[in-house]
C-alpha cells in the first residue's frame, strides 16, 4: 500500500509538470538566429526546446499520441507500458541525435507515411492478439528508430542553436519523453487502472478504440504516400 502511495503521488507530480509545459508560451517558432540565442543563459535554451518537444506530442503530435495510445490499450499496466515507452525512447533518441548530426537522413515523404503504418500495425495487433508477446519490444524499437526521424524533420524545421546544440538537443528530448509519459498517465488514470481487469474491457475498449485508431492511420497513410 505504501508503495502505491508513492506511486500515485509521483504520477500526480509529473502530471502537473507536464501540465504546467503546456501553459508556458512559446518563446521560437522557426529558424531563430544565434544573435537571439546568444542573449539567452543555458538554461532558457533548456526550457524553450523542453517546451517545444512537449508540445510536438501534445497538443501538436496527434499521430504520436494515437501510438503511444495503441502501445497502452493492449496491455494497459504501467509496468508494460514503462518497458514499451523504453524502448521506443531509446530507439528515438538514437535516430534523433543521429539525423541532427547529419550521420542519417530521410525524406519525410517516406517517414511520415511509415509512421502511420507503424501506428496502424500496432492499433491491428491489438485486435488480433489478446496478450502481449515479447516480440511486442523489437516492433516498438523498430518502429521508434522511424518515428526518430520524423522528430528529426520537426527539429530541423524548428533551428538548433549552434552554441547550444546538445543542450537543445536534449531538451527536446526530455520535452518529447514528458509529452509521452502524460499520455500514458492520462490513460492510466481514465481507462487503465479502473477497467483493465473486467472481462469486458477488450470488447468494450481495446478493440473499439483499436479499430478506431487504424482507420485513421490508413487514412493518414494513403495521405501522406499519395496526397503530399
Amino acid at each position: 500500500m505504501e508503495f502505491l502511495k508513492k506511486n500515485n503521488i509521483r504520477c500526480i507530480i509529473i502530471a502537473f509538470i507536464t501540465l504546467a509545459l503546456t501553459l508556458i508560451p512559446t518563446v521560437i517558432q522557426a529558424h531563430p538566429s544565434d544573435e537571439y540565442f546568444a542573449k539567452l543563459s543555458r538554461t532558457d535554451v533548456f526550457y524553450i526546446y523542453l517546451e517545444l518537444g512537449f508540445t510536438h506530442i501534445i497538443p501538436l503530435g496527434f499521430d504520436h499520441i494515437l501510438f503511444i495510445l495503441s502501445l497502452f490499450l493492449l496491455s494497459p499496466k504501467l509496468k508494460t507500458i514503462i518497458w514499451q515507452a523504453t524502448a521506443f525512447t531509446v530507439a528515438h533518441s538514437i535516430t534523433l541525435g543521429l539525423a541532427m548530426f547529419g550521420v542519417v537522413s530521410a525524406p519525410s515523404h517516406i517517414v511520415e507515411p511509415i509512421i502511420a503504418l507503424s501506428i496502424m500495425f500496432v492499433a491491428i495487433e491489438n485486435i488480433i492478439s489478446d496478450k502481449l508477446r515479447p516480440s511486442r519490444i523489437l516492433i516498438v524499437f523498430a518502429f521508434g528508430l522511424i518515428h526518430g526521424l520524423g522528430f528529426a524533420g520537426v527539429l530541423k524545421d524548428l533551428g538548433l542553436p549552434k552554441k547550444e546544440f546538445i543542450n537543445a538537443l536534449i531538451s527536446f528530448n526530455i520535452g518529447v519523453e514528458l509529452g509521452q509519459v502524460a499520455i500514458i498517465l492520462s490513460a492510466w488514470f481514465l481507462f487503465g487502472k479502473w477497467f483493465n481487469q473486467k472481462p469486458w474491457y477488450r470488447k468494450v475498449i481495446v478493440n473499439p478504440l483499436s479499430a478506431l485508431i487504424a482507420a485513421i492511420a490508413l487514412y493518414w497513410t494513403i495521405e501522406r504516400a499519395f496526397f503530399q
